[in-house]
């Protein structure tokens, strides 16, 4: 294994002799940086590209699939996602789902057609208004939240049903930064079993979609989940995803809040971010197992290509 840097990693044991019962325990650190820094946001686009295209194909040959399904809606992440999907598998191989509710933005709705007709990949629209009205008129005390919560989870619940009608797998379009800051609904968004931008921060998705050919009328557009009139991710979030992937970039190749400090980054903003980080790393968990027996699933019990 190497580190972030390419430099193989070091073995410390606290040069002492072996069998003292004081010295200190083995372990597996990183050579230290060389003039300080974490790995540049920039990205190699085009070779970004081959890789999703190829980790899209494998991940559905592996499990069984020739096709894909996944939810468009309009914003820049589900768009990269069926670029992606249709280089991967042949567009007659994609299916996208348009899953509008009574408030969504009439735009988002003609930004998914103009990605699904730039594409030639099949193309359904499907009204979840009915379904979640149909709750929320048991529970009409539901706050925004829970109302967007609903509705996240309504457009799975189809997704997932038209991925057993078309035999085809559903694809996750959650991008890195989303998924560090806790911003997706928990057995919703995270839900489809294979994630081609899971490790791209939102700002890579960007540029991503401009080497792509995503229409420009999408990736310049404000981010929005567009569960509520008039929200934006940025000003949910406090920062900008610009300011907020450089942060997160510091803090994921260990550097701590105060070393951040120390650089000039504002402190506002980066306990901002650590405390997205470190307060929503259960979402990004799966259920915890009691263990009772030596082989429990997910623990103890794992398949080959769990490792």
């Amino acid at each position: 294994p190497t580190s972030a840097r390419g430099a193989p990693p070091q073995h410390h044991d606290g040069g002492a002799a072996a069998g003292d019962p004081h010295r200190s325990i083995a372990v597996i650190t990183a050579a230290l940086r060389d003039s300080g820094g974490p790995p540049p946001l920039e990205i190699d686009a085009p070779m970004v590209e081959r890789w999703l295209v190829t980790f899209i194909r494998d991940e559905l040959a592996r499990r069984g699939f020739t096709r894909a399904v996944l939810g468009l809606s309009g914003g820049v992440d589900s768009a990269v996602t069926a670029f992606l999907a249709a280089r991967a598998l042949g567009p007659e191989n994609v299916v996208a789902i348009r899953l509008p509710y009574r408030t969504s933005s009439r735009e988002s709705l003609e930004h998914a057609h103009l990605v699904a007709q730039a594409l030639g990949i099949e193309e359904r629209t499907l009204d979840i208004s009915a379904a979640v009205d149909g709750y929320l008129a048991q529970e009409p005390d539901a706050d925004a939240a829970r109302r967007g919560n609903v509705m996240a989870r309504t457009r799975m619940i189809a997704v997932f049903d038209l991925s057993a009608k078309h035999q085809a797998l559903p694809l996750g379009t959650g991008n890195k930064t989303e998924r560090l800051f806790g911003y997706f609904t928990w057995h919703a968004d995270d839900s489809p079993p294979v994630n081609p931008l899971g490790d791209l921060f939102k700002s890579q998705v960007w540029a991503l979609a401009r080497h792509l050919g995503v229409p420009e009328v999408v990736v310049g557009k404000p981010a929005s989940a567009d569960l509520i009139q008039g929200q934006t991710d940025e000003g949910d979030f406090g920062i900008s995803y610009a300011r907020a992937d450089v942060l997160l970039n510091w803090l994921l190749s260990g550097y701590t809040p105060a070393d951040l400090v120390a650089r000039g980054f504002d402190a506002a903003e980066v306990e901002l971010v650590r405390r997205r980080l470190e307060g929503t790393h259960w979402k990004r968990k799966l259920p915890t197992v009691a263990m009772l027996s030596p082989n429990a699933i997910g623990e103890s019990y794992l398949r080959p290509v769990d490792y």
